[in-house]
């Protein structure tokens, strides 16, 4: 049997150097020529390291310390060593890294599986799965990932030894590290907590991290305009054309409740005569890969009329691109007098309240134009204005009305 050659060694990573002049102390594991490092999680300072010995120089307390757990590291990594031979019969630095760190065969590493799940979801889109829900894990895996190396200076954790307080600490991370606002860790803690929910399912994890885990998330006010506010854009007058272009897209948002980005993808196939002999636009929905079919209004209608001899690449509408909608449909708001901060996408929460709900439209069909899978999603876009609400009591009240003068002439 060939005899392997092994080796550990502490070394300092000089080119990181702490504000308070320290360095990381390294540990590299050499087997067969093949290397693997990892940080040991301490710092000396450069003039009391001995690089020859790969240890502190001195007899300061702070010295006996370091040396001792280095010592320790040294004992454990060689009993990984030992037993991965014993156990396989093939060892390599890298299988005695995982083993000494606690990530082995034994005991999946969580950035793997998090991976191979994110394999499987995106196998996925396009048929039960959307490409913004794809994205999503992804970025929360990147998210993971940056957080075990900032807080653990590790390349992955075991799966088996996920607890509450990782959990804690990856909430904290978000918040703290990349300053994402409440909603924001919601929406990355729960594919988290699904991960984890699959790895429990599948026989890789004992108990649950997220057991005693809360996270709500916070109601936020959803913008759009009124009727006077639409009405305002529509008579504005701009001295630039490309003010107009973006208004008139806005307005054709306002009146289909289309997202920017359906919009642009709209080419003139999406466009078709249905049964009852008016023009719909069917298209699938990017967000969600939902089918959505649309009879248009006469607004716009007419605004697809407007443009149709001033488009290229087959497209429906000559859309800019995002940047120039989302910069100048501020300015024109400002311009025509709206006080809202106007953001592209008030314009779909418009044609939900303003343009549907408020003129009588059912949730549930208005449910089907915006191409929602679940109704609670229309539910929070949609906001029932006063104006409807007077309106429907001052039918009730017209229904009743016989009924109420009976009441009171025996009161």
């Amino acid at each position: 049997m060939t005899r392997n050659t092994f080796r550990v060694l502490f070394y300092l990573k000089r080119n990181v150097c702490k504000a308070n002049g320290l360095m990381p102390i390294m540990c590299r594991i050499t087997i067969n020529g093949k290397a693997c490092a990892f940080s040991c999680k301490l710092d000396a300072e450069e003039r009391l390291w001995d690089v020859s010995l790969g240890k502190m120089l001195g007899r300061s307390i702070v010295a006996k310390e370091i040396n001792n757990i280095l010592e320790k590291i040294r004992f454990g990594i060689y009993n990984a060593y030992y037993d991965i031979k014993e156990r396989d019969g093939y060892v390599s630095a890298q299988k005695v890294k995982n083993r000494f760190l606690g990530i082995d065969q034994f005991s999946k590493p969580l950035l793997s599986v998090f991976k191979q799940y994110n394999d499987e979801y995106r196998k996925q889109v396009g048929k039960v799965k959307s490409l913004r829900s794809y994205f999503k894990y992804c970025t929360v895996y990147k998210h993971l990932q940056e957080f075990i190396k900032h807080q653990y200076r590790v390349d992955d954790i075991a799966l088996r030894d996920l607890s509450p307080s990782h959990i804690a600490d990856f909430e904290f991370f978000l918040r703290v590290e990349k300053k994402h606002c409440t909603n924001t860790v919601w929406s990355y803690m729960m594919p988290f907590r699904s991960i984890v929910h699959k790895a429990i399912n599948n026989g890789l994890l004992q108990t649950d991290p997220f057991c005693f885990y809360r996270i709500a998330k916070e109601d936020t006010k959803r913008e759009y305009l009124s009727i006077e506010e639409i009405k305002m854009l529509i008579n504005g007058s701009f001295k630039k054309k490309s003010y107009e272009l973006i208004r008139d897209l806005f307005i054709f948002c306002c009146f289909t409740g289309l997202s920017w980005r359906d919009m642009y993808n709209l080419t003139p196939e999406n466009l078709q005569v249905s049964f009852d002999g008016h023009l719909w636009i069917k298209c699938i929905r990017q967000k969600t890969g939902t089918e959505t079919n649309i009879r248009l209004l006469d607004t716009a209608t007419y605004i697809i009329d407007k443009y149709k001899n001033k488009v290229d690449d087959n497209k429906l509408l000559p859309v800019p691109c995002y940047a120039n909608c989302r910069h100048g449909i501020k300015v024109i708001a400002k311009t025509c007098g709206i006080k809202k901060n106007v953001c592209w996408h008030q314009s779909r929460h418009s044609y939900a309240t303003t343009i549907c709900l408020s003129n009588g439209v059912p949730i549930e069909t208005l449910s089907k134009l915006m191409g929602h899978t679940s109704i609670k999603t229309t539910q929070i876009y949609a906001k029932i204005v006063s104006q409807k609400i007077s309106s429907d009591i001052e039918k009730l009240s017209k229904e009743i009305e016989p009924m109420e003068k009976l009441i009171c002439s025996h009161i």
